[in-house]
């Protein structure tokens, strides 16, 4: 077995939308524990640690914006593999081709604006989970 962490972020479209319930579900009904959560307005300064690695591309100042929009829910799962099993059930980050089934398949859709509003992210590798955990969670 592989243990491990991973964060799981629902973003402001996916609060705005009340669907943070039917997110949780399915992360649990998959089988991840919930060991961490908190709803939160991100500051400037905490999206630039996350997404550090896009400062300097086009889409880095619209994402920033789009995600200081409203508040966001940070959450940390634990399971078996959670880092791939979450990106499974969450489906590609472009909701027109997301597959049915998926949180972003059945939840998300394009909205035509600047940045794809797709209502989640995860981790995508051990390495990312533990920075950004530490970023949103620097408790754990």
């Amino acid at each position: 077995m592989t243990i491990e962490r991973t964060l799981i972020l629902v973003k402001p479209d996916g609060v705005r939308r009340a669907l943070i319930g039917e997110i949780i579900r399915r992360i649990e009904a998959k089988g991840y524990q919930i060991v961490a959560l908190k709803s939160m307005s991100a500051d400037r300064d905490l999206l630039a640690q996350h997404y550090a690695e896009h400062q300097g591309k086009p889409f880095f100042e619209p994402l920033v914006e789009f995600m200081l929009s409203g508040p966001i829910v940070a959450i940390v799962a634990e399971g078996n593999r959670v880092i791939e099993g979450f990106r499974s059930i969450a489906g590609t980050t472009d909701p027109t081709v997301a597959a049915a089934g998926t949180i972003r398949g059945d939840l998300a859709r394009d909205q035509g604006t600047t940045v794809t509003q797709n209502l989640v992210h995860g981790s995508d590798s051990p390495e990312s989970a533990t920075r950004e955990i530490s970023i949103f969670f620097p408790e754990l």
